[in-house]
C-alpha cells in the first residue's frame, strides 16, 4: 500500500470515527430526554423513541449536507411532528392533558440530533440537560406558580419591560461631577444586583419553608440578608426557644452576602476578584462556621421543616429597583467627590456610613472607581470590608434589640469573629495602599 491510499485510508478511518461519536453524542442526548419521559405512563414516547428521533435528527442533517440541501432536514422535522401529533390524539389522556410538552420534546430532540452533526454538540447537550430538568422539575414549577401572586408577576414583567427597553436606551456617558454618573451603567448595575437577589426570590418561593432552616438561610440571604435577619429576631422574640434557630438562619444568611459580592466584582471587575477573594472568604467563614455549629447543637426534637420563609418584598418590584439606583447613584457621588478630595480616607468614610443599610452600593461603586482608576485594588478592598463591618455591625445591633438575648448569646460569635476579620484583612490592604500613597505625597 503506497503512502496516497495509506493517507486515504486513515482518513477515511477519520471520517468513520466522527460519524460514531456524533452519533453517539445524538443517541445520549435522546436517551437522557426520553429516561424522563419513560417514568410518565400516559406519555407516548420514551427512551427508545426519544433516542431513535436524536439520531434520526443526525442522519437527516448528515443526508442534507451530503446532498447540499435542507430538505432532509425539513422533512424529517415534519414527519416527527406530524407522528408525534398522530401519537398524542390516540392516546389522549382522559384526565384532559394534550400532552403538548412531549411533543415538543421530541421536535426539539430531533432538532438536537441536527445541531450536533453541525458542530453543535456541546450547545445541543447543554440544552437537553435544560429540556430534561424543565420536564423533571414539572411539580415545583407548578407549586412556583401557585406561589407567585399576582404583584409578584406584574413587578417581573415591569422589571423585565424596564431591562430590556429602558436600558439600551438611556445613554452611556458620564454626567455630574467627575463623570461619575453614567445612566446606562448604574441601570446595569440594578439589573445586575436585582436579578441576583430575584434569583434568590424566586428559589425561596420554589423551595417554600418545607427544606428547613439550611435552604431558607442561604435562599433568604440571596434576596436580602438584613430582611432575613429582622424576620427571624421577630421569631426569637415572640417565642425563646426558637433563638437557636433564628441564630441557623440569621448567620448563614449573613454569610451568603459575601458570594453575592465576589459574584457581582467577577462580572463587574473580574481583575479585582483575586486581590477582593481573602478579603470576602475571611469574612465569610465565621458566619458560616457558627451557623452550621448552632444547626447541629440544635434539640433533635427541633423540625427544620417549621422554618418560615423570610418575610422579603420581590426584589424586582419597580420601587425597588429605581430606590436602589438612586441610593447606588448617591454612594457613586459621593465617593467620586470624597475620593477626588480627600483620596481613599473619603471613599473609607461612605462604605462606614453607606454599609450600615446596603453592602450592594458600595461594593458596585468601589468596582466601578477601581475601574475606571480613580481608586487603586488595595483602597477598594478596604472599603468594601469596612462596608461589610458597619453592615455586620447593623444587623446585629437588630438582631440584638429586636431578638433579644437568646438570639445575641448565640449569634454574636459569628457576627464578631466576622467582623474581626474584615478589619484584619482591610488592615492587610490598607498597607501597601498607605505606602503608595506616602510614596506619591512625597514625590509631589
Amino acid at each position: 500500500m503506497d503512502a496516497e491510499q495509506l493517507l486515504a485510508t486513515r482518513f477515511g478511518e477519520l471520517v468513520e470515527l466522527g460519524l460514531l461519536k456524533a452519533f453517539a453524542a445524538s443517541g445520549a442526548i435522546g436517551l437522557l430526554i426520553g429516561l424522563e419521559r419513560e417514568r410518565h405512563p400516559a406519555s407516548a414516547a420514551g427512551l427508545r423513541t426519544f433516542a431513535l428521533t436524536a439520531l434520526f435528527g443526525t442522519a437527516s442533517a448528515l443526508l442534507g449536507e451530503l446532498g447540499g440541501t435542507a430538505w432532509p432536514t425539513a422533512i424529517g422535522l415534519l414527519l416527527v411532528g406530524a407522528m408525534a401529533v398522530a401519537a398524542q390524539r390516540r392516546d389522549a389522556d382522559p384526565a384532559g392533558d394534550p400532552g403538548t410538552t412531549t411533543t415538543i420534546a421530541i421536535l426539539l430532540c430531533f432538532i438536537l440530533g441536527t445541531m450536533v452533526w453541525h458542530g453543535l454538540a456541546t450547545i445541543a447537550a447543554s440544552l437537553a440537560v435544560v429540556t430534561t430538568t424543565l420536564l423533571y422539575l414539572k411539580p415545583e414549577l407548578k407549586g412556583l406558580s401557585a406561589r407567585i401572586t399576582r404583584r409578584d408577576m406584574l413587578s417581573i414583567l415591569q422589571f423585565g419591560a424596564l431591562s430590556l427597553m429602558v436600558l439600551p436606551a438611556l445613554p452611556d456617558r458620564g454626567y455630574g461631577p467627575h463623570g461619575a454618573l453614567n445612566p446606562r451603567q448604574i441601570w446595569l448595575m440594578v439589573v445586575l444586583v436585582s436579578g441576583v437577589s430575584l434569583a434568590g426570590y424566586v428559589a425561596l418561593r420554589l423551595v417554600g419553608a418545607r427544606h428547613g432552616l439550611l435552604l431558607v438561610g442561604f435562599m433568604g440571604g440571596l434576596v436580602s440578608s438584613t430582611a432575613t435577619t429582622a424576620t427571624f429576631a421577630r421569631r426569637a422574640r415572640v417565642d425563646a426557644a426558637e433563638g437557636a434557630a433564628s441564630a441557623v438562619v440569621v448567620l448563614l444568611a449573613g454569610s451568603v452576602v459575601f458570594a453575592r459580592v465576589a459574584l457581582v466584582c467577577a462580572v463587574v471587575a473580574p481583575t479585582l476578584l483575586p486581590q477582593l477573594a481573602p478579603a470576602l472568604m475571611a469574612g465569610c467563614a465565621p458566619m458560616l462556621v457558627a451557623g452550621l455549629a448552632n444547626l447541629r447543637r440544635l434539640p433533635a426534637a427541633t423540625n427544620p421543616a417549621q422554618a418560615a420563609a423570610p418575610q422579603v418584598g420581590n426584589p424586582a418590584e419597580l420601587s425597588t429597583a429605581v430606590t436602589f439606583g438612586a441610593f447606588y447613584a448617591l454612594v457613586l457621588l459621593l465617593a467620586a467627590e470624597l475620593t477626588q478630595r480627600l483620596g481613599g480616607t473619603g471613599l473609607y468614610g461612605v462604605a462606614l456610613v453607606s454599609g450600615l443599610t446596603d453592602v450592594d452600593a458600595l461594593t458596585l461603586s468601589s468596582l466601578r472607581l477601581f475601574g475606571v482608576a480613580s481608586v487603586s485594588a488595595e483602597q477598594a478592598v478596604v472599603a468594601i470590608a469596612l462596608a461589610f463591618v458597619a453592615n455586620i455591625g447593623f444587623k446585629f445591633a437588630m438582631a440584638c434589640w429586636i431578638g433579644g438575648s437568646a438570639l445575641a448569646r448565640r449569634s454574636a460569635l459569628g457576627f464578631v469573629a466576622s467582623a474581626a476579620a474584615l478589619l484584619a484583612a482591610a488592615g492587610l490592604a490598607y498597607i501597601p495602599a498607605a505606602t503608595a500613597a506616602a510614596a506619591v505625597a512625597l514625590r509631589q
